[in-house]
């Protein structure tokens, strides 16, 4: 069967619930080696990932077979569940929602610098607003 052609390039990011500082470098470290095998199983391509102790930026290429809210489900949820194996305390979560910007090839340097330098870019508040949202607990649900 032949293979689509597809550019579809996502700029992922998610919170730890409640935006609780739960990444440690012990857990930064599992999900750097993790996330990028799990895109790469499920299809898709990995381009940049970092993070800081209370949300993760992802950059990638998802198949159009594939929705951005079934990518994202998978890779929380298993890899959350890869963290909880792994940890003696058994108590890490994200957040329910996430924020999602598409981009066009030509956007790619931009964002996976931006996403390389998370943690200057917070250390300096040089950040850019619309790269950094993703919903809160409290902001989902008072929309309901």
């Amino acid at each position: 069967m032949p293979q689509s052609f597809y550019r579809l390039y996502y700029h992922i990011v998610w919170g730890t619930k409640y935006r609780e500082r739960t990444i440690t470098p012990e857990i930064e470290k599992l999900l750097k080696e993790y996330i990028p095998k799990k895109i790469k199983e499920s299809g898709g391509i990995f381009m940049a990932l970092n993070m800081t102790q209370d949300h993760l930026h992802l950059l990638a290429s998802i198949p159009p077979k594939t929705s951005v809210a079934e990518f994202v489900h998978h890779i929380k949820g298993s890899s959350s569940h890869l963290i909880n194996l792994n940890l003696e305390r058994k108590r890490f979560y994200w957040q329910s929602g996430y924020g999602v910007l598409s981009l066009s090839a030509k956007g790619i340097p931009f964002v996976t610098k931006y996403i390389i330098n998370q943690k200057q870019k917070h250390a300096d508040n040089s950040l850019i607003d619309v790269l950094e949202y993703a919903p809160t607990e409290e902001e989902r649900e008072s929309k309901v």
